[in-house]
């Protein structure tokens, strides 16, 4: 299949048959899933995920590769011509649960996720070619650099495993940052239940707004230090030093406090 890749779409085409072995076998999509493709390309994954599970979806922005890929896989590539950022998933998910596959472009990978996060309750699992830095950040454990409001996030909704890293060379062009396959598992029941996640969305970018700072001074106007003790939580302490399970303790007290 004849293109060019586009840098205003963030185009970078994998064409290494081991590493798409390798994603195909993380993956193990099974005959009746219903799984979703998002950014398909020029069709590396597409055409070893069409072989197991007979049909499938995809959602591609680029226009001019949708007509390229219907005829190449036909009726049995169901083709979404839309912004993923703005895709219902919801509206595809029947009685399975989706599991959602992409080599995403980098410069909207961490808005796809967010936007995915809130369509959950559809997902099964998602397995994401990223940038590196970001599937590190991803995983993250508190106390470690990598570890931000992005790991906080993603963690209070799925479980994310690391599964192995891909080098530049796997793609045409080679991007200038390595890459790594991630899992990311929804959780069915959050092990840190979140009664109002605006809420807690909002203490959590307010904790890590000035990393240096500690909470007694960016959660000021939130939670006061006497509240903050009250949690357990030494307000003396950093945002990164903080678990997903401290984060929720901190939301219900400010939501507590507001409905005093």
């Amino acid at each position: 299949m004849n293109h060019r890749p586009r840098k205003r779409f963030g185009q970078n085409f994998l064409h290494d048959p081991s590493v798409i072995d390798r994603i195909v076998h993380a993956v193990n999509p099974r005959p009746g899933q219903q799984l979703v493709e998002i950014g398909p390309g020029l069709g590396a994954l597409t055409g070893p995920l069409l072989q197991a599970t007979g049909e499938m979806h995809a959602v591609e922005l680029d226009r001019d590769l949708v007509p390229k890929l219907a005829e190449r896989y036909g009726d049995r590539l169901h083709l979404h011509s839309a912004d993923a950022l703005k895709f219902d998933f919801g509206q595809l998910a029947g009685e399975e649960r989706l599991r959602i596959v992409g080599n995403l472009p980098y410069n909207i990978s961490t808005p796809l996720i967010f936007h995915l996060l809130v369509q959950a309750e559809y997902v099964q699992d998602m397995h994401f070619m990223l940038q590196k830095e970001v599937v590190d950040r991803l995983a993250a454990s508190p106390g470690g650099r990598d570890y931000g409001r992005l790991s906080v996030m993603v963690q209070q909704h799925c479980r994310v495993e690391h599964l192995f890293n891909v080098s530049p060379g796997a793609f045409h062009p080679p991007p200038k940052v390595h890459s790594a396959i991630v899992r990311l598992l929804p959780y069915e029941t959050p092990p840190v239940p979140v009664a109002r996640p605006a809420l807690f969305a909002r203490i959590v970018a307010r904790a890590f707004s000035q990393r240096r700072k500690t909470l007694r001074n960016t959660l000021k106007g939130e939670l006061d230090a006497e509240t903050i003790q009250a949690c357990g939580i030494d307000p003396t302490r950093r945002a990164e030093t903080l678990s997903v399970e401290e984060f929720g303790r901190l939301a219900a007290a400010a939501a507590a406090a507001e409905q005093d």
